[in-house]
C-alpha cells in the first residue's frame, strides 16, 4: 500500500457572511456554554437542500437550523429554514455530520472549486453557527465528492474507489475480457483536531476468481469503526459483466453486457484493520445479495451488543449483522422489513440505530412514497408510524435521525412543499406533530442531527 500525503489548510480567519448565504445575525460569537444542565443536549440541528442556479431540486446546497427540544415538539413553532437558516460551505447538497451531543457539526464539500475540503462548526441556536477555521483539504486523498461519515464519535472516515477500468487483451472481434478493478482509498479524519492522522490506498481486493466472472466494485461508501475499534466496515457497490458477452460501441472499443440477473455473490463488506489500514479483506452474506453501500446516509451502526447491524440500502429490505468474535458476517442473522412490517418491496432508505435493539427505518414501497417504522433488531419485531405525508415523500437524500435521550426527531417534507417534524418516543411509540416546517421549490428537509 502506499501511504498518501495529505495537503492540510488550518484557515483561522471567520467567513464574510455573504460568502455563508445566511442571515445577517449568523456571524453572532459562539455560545460557549453549549451543553444544558447536567450535560443534556440544548440543541437538535435540522438540514434542508436546495436547488443550484438551474433549479434541479435538492443539488444546491444545505441550510442548516438550530431547535430546542421544546420548539421541535410545539406545532406553533414556525421553522422558515430557507430564510432563517444557515449556509453550510458546499457547491452541491453537503453530507453533513454531527457530534453526539450536537454541538458541533462537521462536513466535507462537494464538488465545486473547494469539494474535498472538510469544514466544522460550533451550534450556537437557530441560524447562529460558528465556522471554527479547522479547514482541512482532503480532495487529495479522497477527491472532490468523497464519501464520508463520522464512523466513531470524534472519528471520521473518508473513502473513495477511483478509476475503476476494465482490462482485455486481443483484438476485434475476439477481446478477451480480464477484469475490472478500481483504487480505493481512505482517510482517517480527526474531527476533534481536523487532521488526518492516516491514509493509504489499495487496488480493490477481489480475488482473481470473481474479478475473471466479471465482478468488480464500482463504489464504497459508509464507513463503520468496530466497537472495539480494531476494523473498519465498508460497504460495497457490487456489480457484474458478462465476460462471455461482447459487442462493440460506435467508437470500435469493447464493452462487454451487464449482467446482474446472474449475480450468486452475496451482499460484500471491504474489512480493513483500524489505525493501520492494513490488511484489506472481503467478507460475503449468504443471505443478501442486495448491495450496502447506501448513498447519502449512514446504515451501519454498532449496537449495544458491540455487534455492528447493516441495512442493505438503497435498495434493500434487509439488515444484517456482522459479529464482534468473528469480524464477520453472522449468517445466522437476518432481519427482513417485508416479514417483519408484513408488506412486500420495502426499500429501507434511511436507518438509525437508537439503543438495546431498537431502531427507525425510513424506507418506501417498489420505490414509491416515503415511511417510517420503529423497530427491535433483537426481538425481529416492529411498529409502522404513520404521518401525513406518506405518499409524496422521497428519502433520497435523506440523511441523518438525530436522537436525544427517549425521543427521534424525524423532519417530514416533501420536496418543494410544507412539512412537519415529526418527534417520536422510541420507547413508548408517542408520536408528536411537532414545529412546522415552511417549504421552497425544489427544497426539502433532508436530516436532523
Amino acid at each position: 500500500m502506499k501511504v498518501l500525503q495529505l495537503r492540510a489548510l488550518f484557515l483561522l480567519a471567520a467567513l464574510s457572511s455573504a460568502t455563508l448565504l445566511s442571515c445577517d445575525d449568523n456571524a453572532a460569537e459562539p455560545d460557549t456554554d453549549i451543553d444544558g444542565p447536567d450535560g443534556e443536549r440544548q440543541y437538535i440541528s435540522l438540514t434542508a437542500s436546495i436547488p443550484d442556479d438551474a433549479g434541479t431540486a435538492g443539488n444546491g446546497g444545505t441550510m442548516a437550523y438550530a431547535l430546542t427540544h421544546e420548539e421541535a415538539i410545539n406545532p406553533n413553532f414556525a421553522l422558515d429554514i430557507y430564510k432563517n437558516g444557515f449556509g453550510l460551505r458546499s457547491a452541491r447538497t453537503a453530507r453533513v455530520q454531527a457530534s453526539e451531543n450536537g454541538r458541533e457539526l462537521y462536513n466535507i464539500q462537494y464538488t465545486g472549486e473547494d469539494g474535498g475540503v472538510f469544514n466544522k462548526y460550533k451550534v450556537n441556536g437557530a441560524g447562529k453557527y460558528a465556522d471554527t477555521g479547522n479547514e482541512l483539504d482532503l480532495s487529495d486523498i479522497i477527491g472532490t465528492s468523497p464519501r464520508w461519515v463520522k464512523s466513531a464519535e470524534g472519528v471520521g472516515i473518508g473513502v473513495h474507489l477511483t478509476g475503476a477500468e476494465t482490462k482485455f487483451e486481443g483484438t476485434a472481434p475476439n477481446h478477451v475480457y480480464k477484469y475490472t478493478r478500481g483504487l480505493v482509498r481512505i482517510a482517517i479524519i480527526d474531527l476533534v483536531g481536523a487532521r488526518v492522522p492516516n491514509s493509504t490506498e489499495f487496488e480493490f481486493p477481489f480475488p482473481a476468481e470473481l474479478e475473471a466472472q466479471g465482478y468488480y466494485v464500482g463504489r464504497i461508501d459508509v464507513p463503520v469503526l468496530s466497537a472495539d475499534k480494531s476494523k473498519i466496515y465498508i460497504g460495497c457497490n457490487v456489480a457484474k459483466y458478462n465476460p462471455n458477452k461482447l459487442s462493440y460501441d460506435a467508437d470500435g472499443k469493447p464493452v462487454w453486457a451487464n449482467d446482474a440477473a446472474n449475480r450468486t455473490l452475496g451482499t460484500t463488506t471491504l474489512v480493513v484493520d483500524y489505525p493501520s489500514l492494513t490488511n484489506p479483506k472481503l467478507i460475503y452474506s449468504t443471505v443478501s445479495k442486495v448491495n450496502n453501500h447506501s448513498y447519502r446516509t449512514m446504515t451501519q451502526y454498532v449496537g449495544t451488543d458491540d455487534h455492528v447491524y447493516q441495512a442493505t440500502a438503497t435498495s434493500g429490505t434487509d439488515i444484517l449483522r456482522i459479529s464482534k468474535s468473528t469480524n464477520d458476517y453472522d449468517n445466522n442473522y437476518h432481519f427482513s422489513l417485508d416479514q417483519v412490517l408484513g408488506v412486500s418491496g420495502a426499500r429501507i432508505q434511511a436507518f438509525r440505530y437508537i439503543k438495546d435493539g431498537e431502531a427507525i427505518v425510513l424506507y418506501n414501497i417498489a420505490g414509491k412514497g416515503g415511511y417510517m417504522a420503529l423497530v427491535n433488531l433483537n426481538t425481529k419485531t416492529g411498529t409502522k408510524i404513520s404521518s401525513d405525508y406518506e405518499s409524496t415523500l422521497n428519502f433520497g437524500q435523506y440523511q441523518n435521525i438525530a436522537v436525544n435521550g427517549d425521543y427521534v426527531y424525524v423532519p417530514l417534507t416533501p420536496s418543494g412543499e410544507a412539512g412537519q417534524l415529526y418527534v417520536i418516543n422510541w420507547k413508548t411509540k408517542q408520536v408528536i406533530k411537532g414545529a412546522t416546517l415552511t417549504g421552497q421549490s425544489g427544497s426539502s428537509f433532508i436530516g436532523s442531527y
